[in-house]
């Protein structure tokens, strides 16, 4: 009955600052810095972001109850809605990076970051919402919010992408907690 929110989730709808383990031999102290205080910051959040994908595929099975369900997604999606906000502030408090057009950079992460944090908080609330005593009502509830998850897995990853190009991804790529916060492969070349 969960299956289809499952595959949206291990479909990629996790949106993290994923970083890639470039290096480079320029050395810009300002933006390492600034790569450190946001990695360091981000990498907790990934790990709720990890623990809140695990729960819901963990209650896939069919034998779960859908008051089980119900209960698990709403918690795993308040935590994503939770970690993505967190990630945003991250953002927001280390400044625009050192480099060209940092600030558009910045702050198109960051409402990129407080968009996937609304958008989560929406799938909770829908989930909620759902009937657990009919359980045919409750298995089409959960096939709109998984089709609401893959577009939002789909959609939305670009200003992260953009915020991770060149130097700044780079810079990023040689911090400790940036390298095991990595959820999913980035497009950033090194």
């Amino acid at each position: 009955m969960n299956k289809k929110l499952a595959a949206a989730l291990s479909g990629g709808a996790v949106l993290v600052l994923a970083l890639t383990g470039c290096s480079s031999s320029d050395d810009n102290d300002k933006l390492d810095s600034w790569a450190k205080e946001v990695c360091d910051a981000v990498q907790p959040q990934a790990r709720k972001i990890e623990a809140a994908n695990a729960a819901i595929q963990k209650e896939t099975s069919d034998n779960s109850t859908p008051a089980e369900v119900q209960k698990t997604d709403a918690k795993a999606f308040q935590d994503m809605s939770d970690a993505y906000k967190a990630m945003g502030s991250a953002v927001q408090k280390a400044g625009a990076p050192d480099v060209d057009e940092g600030e558009k950079k910045q702050k198109d992460a960051v409402t990129e970051l407080n968009g996937l944090s609304s958008s989560y908080a929406s799938l909770r609330k829908q989930v909620e919402d759902l009937d657990t005593k009919d359980q045919a009502k409750f298995a089409d509830g959960l096939k709109d919010i998984a089709t609401e998850l893959n577009k939002l897995s789909k959609s939305g990853n670009d200003a992260l992408k953009t915020l991770e190009e060149g130097d700044v991804g780079q810079a990023m790529a040689k911090q400790e907690s940036c390298k095991s916060a990595s959820v999913t492969p980035s497009a950033a070349a090194g």
